[in-house]
């Protein structure tokens, strides 16, 4: 395991296209969302859904078969393109090593950020949280209710990869890709619950800012995941796409030393 990979290695590397979570469990919550701010927060050319709104969730995924299993949180803005309904990831904390935040930001393009993720599972409910940078920003628990066979399917996710530019003016070193990435989900257990959500201003994960976000329904899930390659839709405009790259950093304008 040098620096330059052997044949071998890469051709170990690229037979993991479906990336396996046989062990998942999540609790979460979905809401509606005013028509202008989900206007406001998706990049073109997303549509606002039929229904604007989106998914909140804090997980536990066991071993993958890329290694230990690890935490996770995400917030989803349901979404569509080219009238095929999606969901468009505004943020995804993750307590994993650098290896699994990479591999989620630079193969599709998640927004990951390193966090501190705990949660906790009962037959009574779930309950988790997301701290980053000295704020817990995200706490929610879930009280189990009705039993349920699955959840509304998801549809894919739309993703976007850019790379900014070296010599530090506005845009980016290439063209900005926007991708689609479908996961499949194969329920174990669903319950659906009584959620309470609590959700606290921090200046780097700004979730505060949904502030006309309405919880609709909570739920507890177990299932295994199949994550699938994804595939490049084509370019979008750079110019136009630009002020939404920033959720993949944090953004604290420099100061004077």
């Amino acid at each position: 395991m040098g620096f330059v990979k052997s044949d071998a290695e890469l051709a170990a590397w690229y037979e993991l296209r479906v990336r396996q979570f046989p062990d998942v469990k999540m609790l979460g919550l979905m809401f509606n969302l005013d028509e202008a701010q989900a206007r406001r927060l998706l990049p073109e050319p997303l549509e606002n859904a039929d229904v604007p709104g989106g998914l909140l969730f804090i997980a536990e995924y066991g071993t993958t078969n890329l290694g230990p299993g690890y935490r996770e949180a995400a917030l989803f803005l349901r979404c569509a393109y080219q009238g095929v309904a999606g969901n468009y990831c505004l943020s995804m904390p993750i307590d994993s090593e650098p290896a699994r935040l990479h591999n989620g930001r630079d193969i599709y393009g998640f927004p990951k950020k390193a966090a501190t993720i705990s949660c906790s599972f009962s037959e009574q409910g779930a309950r988790g949280s997301v701290e980053r940078c000295g704020v817990r920003f995200l706490e929610l628990s879930v009280e189990r209710a009705a039993p349920i066979d699955a959840l509304p399917p998801a549809g894919p996710t739309y993703l976007f990869k850019a790379m900014p530019r070296a010599d530090l003016t506005p845009g980016f070193d290439g063209p900005v890709l926007l991708v689609r990435q479908q996961t499949e989900v194969s329920p174990r257990r669903v319950h659906l619950g009584t959620p309470q959500l609590t959700i606290t201003p921090s200046a780097l994960d700004p979730w505060h800012e949904l502030h006309t976000l309405e919880p609709v329904m909570g739920f507890v899930l177990e299932s295994e995941n199949r994550m699938l390659p994804g595939e490049v839709l084509g370019e979008v405009d750079a110019a136009a796409y630009l002020p939404h790259w920033f959720r993949m950093t944090d953004f604290p304008v420099a100061q004077e030393p």
